[in-house]
């Protein structure tokens, strides 16, 4: 016997997403997976290739793998963003050469990457002086930091693990991430700290580092994250997930005088 069947517009009825997950990473897709958990937002991923060792040589080798990797995403899709999860790659590749290798594969999305991504979340929140956090090895945190430079923000503290391998990164704990934002807000004063990095477990200490030091912390993948959500139009506001994704009466609430 033969079924009769309707058909719909799929999950995505506010938006379509889609994100490319590098191999070592082990962080992004959990964290994700929290702040897209609403209702009409469907989120896809693939993955690409990349060594475990940090550097820019091995960073620069996902350019030519992107457009192959964003094939793997679902092709009867439109998608509304596509989000690269790599912030030193974007850093080491350039956001405009990471736009334009995605965009190979799926002509006319709307593309952005980590970098790209704090840089538009510090601008909606008015930044002038950074606080810097990376795991990264000096090369790298050097490249990323000239990038913020460039793009007007002054950064007033910085502070890295220095770590080059990605499975090691993503072991680093909560609390050794809340100290090392505490340590460099505490530097000189600054407007926001980013957390660089989509491997470093920030999602549960972003609201307790906030509380503590007064001022907005920005990760990796909040920042890239409310950015896909913004360019496909989607508005939500929630206090839940830290002062960048509250609405202007809840930063303010969230807003409190660092404990000295």
């Amino acid at each position: 016997m033969k079924l009769d069947f309707q058909t719909d517009g799929g999950v995505g009825t506010r938006a379509n997403l889609g994100l490319i997950v590098l191999e070592t990473d082990e962080t992004m897709e959990p964290e994700f997976s929290r702040i897209m958990d609403r209702a009409g937002v469907a989120l896809y991923h693939c993955r690409i290739a990349m060594a475990p060792e940090i550097r820019p040589d091995t960073l620069m080798l996902m350019e030519k793998d992107l457009p192959a990797s964003a094939r793997l995403l679902p092709p009867s899709l439109q998608f509304d963003a596509i989000g690269f999860g790599c912030t030193s790659a974007s850093t080491v590749i350039g956001s405009d050469k990471v736009a334009e290798a995605v965009r190979i594969a799926c002509p006319g999305a709307k593309v952005t990457d980590p970098l790209a991504a704090v840089i538009a979340a510090c601008r909606a929140l008015g930044v002038k002086r950074l606080g810097f956090v990376t795991p990264y090895i000096a090369e790298v945190s050097a490249r990323m930091r000239s990038k913020l430079e460039e793009a007007g923000f002054e950064i007033a503290g910085f502070g890295s693990f220095e770590e080059g391998n990605d499975r090691v990164v993503a072991r680093i704990t909560p609390a050794s991430i809340l100290q090392a934002i505490e340590t460099v807000a505490a530097q000189e004063p600054c407007d926001a700290v980013f957390v660089s990095c989509t491997n470093l477990r920030c999602l549960d200490v972003i609201p307790i580092a906030e509380q503590t030091i007064g001022v907005p912390v920005i990760s990796s993948n909040t920042a890239l994250a409310w950015h896909m959500l913004r360019m496909a139009g989607v508005e939500d506001t929630t206090d839940r997930l830290g002062m960048l994704f509250a609405g202007p009466q809840e930063q303010e609430a969230l807003t409190l005088q660092p404990v000295v």
